[in-house]
């Protein structure tokens, strides 16, 4: 049975999570489980055991030795224990040495029999456990994953949002892509959700600022890396922060709330929110009309043996909308996402007029 104190800590808004990458020694793990506890403002400490590493020879972690010298930070510190799991025999250890909460990465959650080897082990506990987005940004394997701990009677789940790899340069180690964690919210709106800006930024210098987003978008705290020396780290050396500079960076931050009781603010968001309402009902009505247009040049088109697919066409008004769009002040990426779902849907309905004729000559 879980400490109540624990499930209170992970009741706490806001959570912050905090520790080194990986536990080198048992020093480093003392010196910044201490640091971290003297902000007042970290509620868990974090460590990586088992690093599954990209390549071989990289730095893979100490092994369940680290588990003992977490043990004694935590006795010292008063911090509980936040450790990250890959398998059934990662999680039997963990929980025999007496970690508090734990994690699944990215890398494993891509893997469903890793994830319900995990799910099997933990049947009918409360041990709470934190399930990161996968490497790739799939979001139907990162709601696999939640559903299968669910189904094995799991009662404490949160989500860390870290990134995901995309092909290409970016000035992030892992494309935030922020709709992916918004829509999981949108799925699991009870669920703690918390952001590794680390990972996400795979540096320093830009996560104070991926951090305030996230919580701007609502999430419920933070995973952070910090390290006693972080140029000497033995992994992800450039996004590990000292334990002071952490506090500067939480003390900065700019912490809201999704709910006021002040009744003039309720007053105008309601009315603002009515006003969305009404344009997002026009909205509709407007897409719906321009859609039986889509159908109806569709039949000419099929009258006429003429392909659906028209590409200088669809260029030319793509070209124009985003030049009216930004003369609106809408961002070119939305109004070529917002584009590119209309034409996706006008394609599909004039298909379907294409294929409807075929069936009644048949």
């Amino acid at each position: 049975m879980t400490n109540p104190s624990i499930i209170k800590t992970w009741q706490q808004r806001p959570l912050i999570i905090s520790g080194p990458c990986s536990a080198e020694s048992e020093q480093q793990l003392v010196e910044t489980a201490m640091a971290l506890a003297s902000t007042g403002k970290v509620a868990m400490l974090r460590a990586g055991i088992w690093k599954p590493r990209t390549k071989p020879g990289l730095f893979e972690g100490m092994g369940s030795i680290a588990l003992q010298w977490l043990k004694l930070a935590s006795s010292l510190s008063g911090l509980p224990t936040c450790v990250e799991v890959a398998n059934a025999k990662h999680v039997e250890e963990a929980l025999h040495m007496g970690v508090d909460v734990l994690w699944i990465g990215a890398r494993t959650t891509v893997n469903p029999f890793s994830v319900q080897e995990i799910a099997d082990v933990l049947r009918n506990t409360d041990v709470p456990i934190l399930v990161k987005n996968p490497v790739n940004p799939d979001i139907e394997l990162w709601a696999g994953a939640i559903e299968r701990l669910q189904a094995v009677h799991v009662k404490n789940i949160g989500m860390i949002h870290r990134g995901f790899s995309t092909y290409g340069d970016s000035n992030y180690r892992n494309a935030p892509l922020w709709h992916i964690p918004i829509e999981m919210k949108r799925r699991y709106p009870e669920m703690l959700l918390i952001c590794d800006p680390s990972h996400i930024c795979g540096n320093r210098h830009m996560l104070h600022q991926v951090a305030q987003r996230s919580i701007d978008l609502g999430y419920h705290g933070l995973m952070v890396e910090s390290h006693p020396n972080p140029d000497k780290a033995l992994s992800d050396a450039k996004q590990q922060i000292l334990p002071g500079d952490l506090m500067v960076m939480l003390n900065n931050l700019v912490w809201r709330s999704e709910q006021s009781s002040e009744q003039e603010f309720v007053d105008a968001l309601t009315k603002l929110r009515a006003r969305i309402d009404n344009l997002d009902e026009e909205l509709l009505g407007l897409i719906a009309e321009r859609m039986k247009l889509a159908e109806k040049i569709g039949e000419y088109k099929r009258d006429n043996n003429i392909t659906i697919l028209q590409t200088q066409r669809w260029n030319e008004i793509l070209e124009k909308s985003i030049q009216k769009g930004i003369k609106l002040g809408l961002s070119p990426a939305f109004i070529a996402r917002y584009f590119d779902a209309v034409h996706l849907e006008s394609i599909s309905r004039q298909n379907s007029v294409m294929y409807a004729k075929k069936e009644e000559t048949k």
